[in-house]
This record gives structure tokens, C-alpha cells and sequence, in this order.
């Protein structure tokens, strides 16, 4: 775990304002701060050189010749708001979702390697990471034990060689999340030598137990776990922390369930929001139009939970839980200059946003413009060299993946004659392919519960960084597999041969470069046309991540092929082309 971060100079420096040789650079005065271990709202002023809080309380600095004094009578300081779980390529990237989310007061975030695992070597992923070091957010990271999926290479991808590469950076701060849990739980023994390991160098281990038995719950955390997000009862959440679990609550454009678990929270008078926080879990980007940790704060208000529980479950005890206090989640000496100035503790969304000593927001308006990272020189974009032919629509099993909701499936048996070029339209099954980037395998089945009036759809963002088509027709098929292929990858809605709407991620095919409000606005006009189509769930696009991801149940499409969740066994092999 880092222990500072400032150099022996720096150090010295801050003392030296404190003892009125140097000037601090800003002097916020008679600020109302939220002292998150007292559990109070204190009044002070805070002293500031460069990226660092030296000096929180009555008195002013001795010297003031070079310093920005800002007047904050009558507005409320707290620290700046921590996202602790994080999956940063949901079509948006690390950069546009932390430069929009900062505007909302969310500045730190920890963070999903899995797509670096999956794409990139550990050279240039930590060559990256170290660029993203470079703004003035806090990123940190977990690291995967693996793939979520089924790959005939895992094994190649998380090595006890590339695993501890990761676990040895002190921006890497826990292991997981453990989707992969069942293997630990057959005796994967080198799985719990990762965990054992992680949590020799300091790392949480975060879990992913959905619906999990007391039972499982206890013999996980003998394995190993810290945490888990996965609660969605407040019976659920009293599980967890009667066996030392730390809880993150969730709100998410799939699980919205926190007001839910609050007002149970509250109802039973449960003393336990100091083991509590809170994340968004990887929301897709429409779902943040109203904030990120700020609008969990005010669902926390609105909810009746005291103010400091509420901002400490997004500051303070995502912190003190990954032993990152002295750097973060305080309004105290030795902290990063990281503060959000609020109207009050009532309306968390900031007026003003200070990121390690650097202003974002002010009064209201953004303030600074950072260059982006150039993305295609770590991941190139989707070049696809080959085309759809006759035999890419085949089908040869009646057995077929029925669409639950967003992201559970099950099998069920196709009714209709499969050697045709368009599907009932008076139903709601579509041909679904998944297909090798590089067009190497596919694999073939009926969707049922998409959509009854997709005609044709092709998507480069998945679990796998594979493509998926989905439609009715094959002829709509083909044209928006092209016009993907034209974009270098992306999400197409074809239509009697017309495209309805596009959405290109040159990101390799799997994440939009450019500004966040520019994403959402593309998105949401996605999932209008699909919603007029026929897409009753919730968020088309964890459908399209979810449909590979095989640590939820029945049945998923993987690179492998049909694979049964439950029995952990191929049923369909996928076939090379």
C-alpha cells in the first residue's frame, strides 16, 4: 500500500508553510467541514500547497503574499466522493467517465482491470495506467483471476506470472471481483494461491455472491473474500456483515436496489453504516445523467440516513476499508486536496470540485479541458478482414437461449424450422451469432426475449471483445455487420436494409472516444430505437456484455460455444470457419 506520495522536498515544503516561511498556494477560510471521524460539522480553514491539505482548523498562515484565499461563509466542505467499484469500459473509458464524473464531485475510482487482462500485455496496461496517473483524479485498480467467461486460453491470459505483475503495484488495491468462486469452491487451488498471495501484499479480496447461502457465504470468507456488492435484500446484507463481510450497496441501471436495502436498513434500526458504501457498478452511461456519487448520497439523504453516515458510505469508509485514509477521504491534515463545496450537506451535487489541489468545477461551471489519452496507441482499432457468408447462418440444434431479464438466460427448444432467411415475425426469437473478431469460429443459436422487431444488429462491444449479430433478417444481418466493419468497430440497428442508428467505439471495437455527453446522447438514441422495437428489459447494453458471462445462470453463448452454467459443460461446441 502506497504510504506517501510526496517527495522529501514536497514534505519539507508543507512544513515550511506551517511555520510561515512559504506561502500555502489557497487558503479555502471559515469553511463548514464535515469531520468524518468525529461525525461532525466543524468550521475552519483550510490550508493548501499545491496537491496537499496541510493544515485543517482555526488559524490563518502567517503568510498570505502568493496565496488564493477563497471567502466559503456559508457553503459546506466534504471530501471528494469515492467510487469504489468500477467497470470503466462500459462504452465509455477511464478518462471521459472520471472528467464526467468529477463534475458530480466523484474523483477517485477503483477499478476493473479485466479489459486490460483480456487485450492488452502488462507492459503496455501498466505503461497506460501510469498516463492515467498523470490527471488529477485517483485511480486505482483490482485485479481479475479470471475471464468471466469461457476461453480456450484463459490459462495463458491469468498467469501466476502476469497475476503477481499486477499484485505488486501499490495502485492495485484487491483482488477479484471473485465471479469465478464456484472453481474455489471444487478446490481450485491455484485460484486460492492468488488470493492468498493478494492478501500478503495488503489486498482486499471483493467477492461476487448473488443470492449466495449462508453456507457459501461462510466458506468464502474462510477462503479469502473481504467484501461484496451483491446484496439485494437487506436480509442479504445482514448475512454479509454477521460474518465480517464489508458491504457496498448498490445502484446500478440494473440493480437499482439501494433505496430499497436503505429503508430495510433503517427499519430494523441496523447500527452499521460505518461497514457500509456504496457504487454504481459499472452503470452504463444514460444511467448517469443525474450524477454518479453524489446521486447515491441523495438517495442516502432522501432516505432518512443521517447526513455524515451518508457521505462517509461514499468517502471516509471507502478509505479506511482499503487503508487509504491518510490520503484520502478526509477533510484533514496530510490529505489530498481533493474537496467538494456544497449550498449544504442537503444537496451533495457540488458547486465547486477541487481534485488533488486542482480546480474542475467552479461555482458551478467546468473549468478545465484535459487532452485524452490517444487511445488506438494501446488498443488499434477493430480492423475486420473478412465477410458473412451463407454458412455463418446455419443452425443445427433446436435448442435455443431465452432472455429472462437484462442478463439471466435459460435453454428452451426452437419450435420453427431453422433453415430459413427470416424468422416469424410474430414472434420475439432472433437468430443470435457470436463470431471471432478475427473470423477464425462461430457459433450459432435462437435468442428468444430480445426483441420481436429487430431486423438486424451488430455489435463489436461484448464480454470478449468478440462480435455479436442479432436479428430477424439476414439481409439486415449482413449490412450492419458491414457497416460496423466500415465504422472499425462499433453497435449498428439495421432496418429493410437502412441503418436506424450507429454507435462507433474506436476503441478497438469496444469503447467510444470522445466526451461523455456526447455517449450518453448516442446511446440513449440506441436503446429508444430498440425499445421501439421491442426490447422490454432494462439495459440493452449489460445484455449484449452479459450474454458470454457465465458466473450468472443458465446458459450462455461463449467463445467455446453453448455452455451450461450449471453443469460447467460445453453443450454446443463452436465451430471454425
Amino acid at each position: 500500500m502506497p504510504q506517501s506520495v510526496w517527495k522529501i522536498q514536497e514534505i519539507r515544503d508543507q512544513v515550511a508553510v506551517i511555520e510561515g516561511k512559504k506561502p500555502p498556494t489557497m487558503v479555502l477560510k471559515n469553511a463548514r467541514y464535515i469531520h468524518n471521524v468525529y461525525k461532525q460539522w466543524l468550521y475552519g480553514n483550510i490550508w493548501i500547497l499545491n496537491d496537499r491539505i496541510v493544515y485543517v482548523g482555526k488559524q490563518m498562515p502567517e503568510n498570505l503574499s502568493e496565496t488564493e484565499v477563497i471567502d466559503l461563509e456559508g457553503k459546506t466542505v466534504v471530501p471528494g466522493y469515492i467510487e469504489p467499484h468500477v467497470h470503466p469500459f462500459q462504452l465509455y473509458h477511464p478518462v471521459s467517465f472520471a472528467d464526467y464524473a468529477a463534475q458530480f464531485g466523484t474523483t477517485m475510482f477503483i477499478s476493473d482491470n479485466l479489459h486490460f487482462a483480456l487485450q492488452l500485455p502488462n507492459k503496455k496496461a501498466f505503461t497506460l495506467l501510469d498516463e492515467l496517473n498523470k490527471y488529477p483524479f485517483a485511480f486505482y485498480w483490482w485485479t481479475r483471476y479470471d475471464a468471466q467467461t469461457e476461453w480456450e486460453n484463459e490459462n495463458q491470459i491469468f498467469t501466476n506470472t502476469s497475476i503477481f505483475e499486477w499484485i505488486e503495484r501499490d495502485d492495485v488495491l484487491l483482488g477479484g471481483e471473485l465471479t469465478g468462486w464456484p472453481r474455489l469452491l471444487r478446490g481450485d487451488d491455484q485460484m486460492l494461491y492468488w488470493i492468498q498471495s493478494s492478501k500478503k501484499k495488503g489486498k482486499k479480496i471483493e467477492g461476487h455472491f448473488p443470492g449466495a447461502s449462508e453456507k457459501t457465504l461462510v466458506r468464502m470468507k474462510l477462503l479469502g473474500a473481504d467484501g461484496d456488492h451483491e446484496a439485494m435484500t437487506v436480509e442479504e446484507v445482514e448475512s454479509r456483515i454477521l460474518h465480517g463481510y464489508a458491504v457496498t450497496l448498490r445502484y446500478s441501471s440494473i440493480r437499482p436496489d439501494l433505496p430499497n436495502l436503505l429503508k430495510g436498513i433503517l427499519e430494523k434500526k441496523l447500527n452499521i453504516f460505518d461497514h457500509l458504501m456504496m457504487t454504481t457498478d459499472g452503470s452504463t452511461p444514460i444511467f448517469h445523467r443525474e450524477g454518479v456519487m453524489d446521486m447515491c448520497i441523495q438517495i442516502a439523504l432522501d432516505a432518512g440516513v443521517d447526513p455524515i453516515d451518508a457521505y462517509n458510505m461514499a468517502t471516509y469508509n471507502v478509505a479506511r476499508y482499503y487503508n487509504l485514509s491518510h490520503l484520502h477521504g478526509m477533510v484533514a491534515t496530510g490529505r489530498f486536496a481533493t474537496l467538494n463545496i456544497l449550498t449544504d450537506e442537503f444537496h451533495p451535487t457540488p458547486e465547486s470540485v477541487l481534485s488533488k489541489g486542482v480546480w474542475l468545477k467552479k461555482e458551478g461551471k467546468k473549468v478545465q479541458a484535459f487532452l485524452d489519452i490517444h487511445w488506438n496507441q494501446y488498443y488499434k482499432p477493430l480492423e475486420i478482414d473478412f465477410d458473412l457468408t451463407d454458412e455463418d447462418f446455419q443452425i443445427s440444434t433446436p435448442v435455443g437461449i431465452e432472455l429472462v431479464n437484462d442478463v439471466i438466460t435459460k435453454p428452451y427448444f426452437v419450435n420453427f424450422p431453422l433453415h430459413k432467411n427470416e424468422l416469424p415475425a410474430d414472434s420475439d426469437e432472433s437468430l443470435l451469432i457470436l463470431m471471432d473478431r478475427n473470423g477464425k469460429w462461430r457459433i450459432n443459436a435462437i435468442l428468444k426475449g430480445f426483441a420481436q422487431d429487430v431486423k438486424g444488429f451488430a455489435s463489436s462491444y461484448s464480454n470478449s471483445g468478440d462480435i455479436i449479430l442479432i436479428g430477424k433478417n439476414k439481409e439486415d444481418i449482413i449490412r450492419a455487420f458491414n457497416e460496423m466493419k466500415k465504422m472499425k468497430g462499433g453497435i449498428v440497428l439495421v432496418e429493410n436494409n437502412e441503418v436506424i442508428v450507429s454507435l462507433p467505439l474506436a476503441g478497438a471495437g469496444n469503447f467510444f472516444i470522445g466526451q461523455m455527453e456526447e455517449l450518453i446522447e448516442k446511446e440513449a438514441a440506441l436503446k429508444a430505437a430498440l425499445r421501439e422495437r421491442g426490447y422490454s428489459h432494462s439495459d440493452a447494453i449489460y445484455t449484449l456484455f452479459f450474454l458470454e458471462s457465465t458466473h450468472l445462470p443458465y446458459i450462455r453463448i461463449t467463445p467455446k460455444g453453448i455452455f451450461d452454467v450449471m453443469k460447467k459443460e460445453v453443450m454446443i461446441p463452436s465451430v471454425m470457419r
